[in-house]
């Protein structure tokens, strides 16, 4: 069974998943901050992959996927750090990154490589619905590696219950239309939509990211998903300490306070 599927099985609410910048902070701390986020108990980990115009992230991903790729992290070099990740991490860990690079890669090479280390799946925001259907599905599920689909507030049911009936793993849901970022609270048109979602009664568990950076938006996106993925928060505590420990001792003091 993929270990996406294992998680949620085992604990279907309050899950917490971290994202940070593969080659950030430095060029050879990728497998060590995978490993410091499974020994802390956090449940999943995203590892971006680098690259020039991440789109749909605000302006801490965006500066330290600039740093990454200055500091000469490329899709090769990170596999060749993650060979040996599964002989002491079993949390499920998912790459998340853009198609240009993947494609310069080779879908099906990438898929395999990610089958060979033990990726359990990947997050790809510019791609198409119907390419995925048609022509990277296929050869994803050959790997058993879960494409994950993003939708956000300006998805309609129809496609969110299309994706749902397409997609095997768990769908994230961005909590606003914008870029990555933090955000103080959810408001009221937010949490409209979180509820609108539950009501879809989709098949699949749902996680939230985007704009997760304290207590009060920790709290409500567990209280209406499966769980919360926070991202711009720990690379920020990443770039200022340096340190995969120290930058969770911070967010953890951060995520309590009220």
């Amino acid at each position: 069974m993929n270990r996406i599927h294992s998680l949620f099985r085992r604990k279907p609410q309050n899950l917490l998943s971290l994202y940070f910048c593969a080659g950030h902070p430095t060029i050879d701390s990728t497998a060590a901050i995978v490993r410091t986020l499974a020994a802390r108990g956090i449940d999943m980990a995203e590892i971006g992959i680098p690259f020039s115009d991440p789109m749909a992230d605000g302006p801490v991903i965006q500066d330290a996927a600039t740093k990454a790729l200055r500091n000469g992290m490329t899709l090769r070099t990170l596999f060749q750090q993650l060979e040996d990740i599964r002989t002491d991490v079993d949390i499920p860990l998912l790459l998340m990154g853009y198609l240009n690079p993947i494609l310069q890669f080779g879908f099906e090479s990438f898929c395999q490589r990610c089958q060979e280390i033990g990726i359990d799946g990947v997050i790809i925001p510019d791609l198409p619905f119907r390419d995925y259907l048609e022509d990277f599905k296929p050869i994803a599920d050959r790997y058993d590696i879960r494409i994950i689909m993003l939708i956000t507030p300006e998805t309609s049911d129809e496609r969110i219950r299309f994706i749902d009936e397409n997609t095997d793993g768990f769908i994230y849901m961005v909590s606003s239309a914008a870029t990555t970022g933090a955000q103080r609270e959810f408001d009221a048109q937010k949490q409209a939509y979180f509820n609108h979602v539950d009501s879809l009664h989709l098949r699949n568990p749902r996680m939230i990211g985007f704009g997760i950076s304290n207590r009060q938006t920790l709290e409500s996106a567990q209280a209406n998903a499966a769980g919360a993925i926070i991202g711009s928060k720990f690379v920020t505590l990443l770039d200022e300490t340096g340190d995969a420990d120290t930058a969770l001792n911070r967010l953890f003091e951060t995520l309590e306070r009220s």
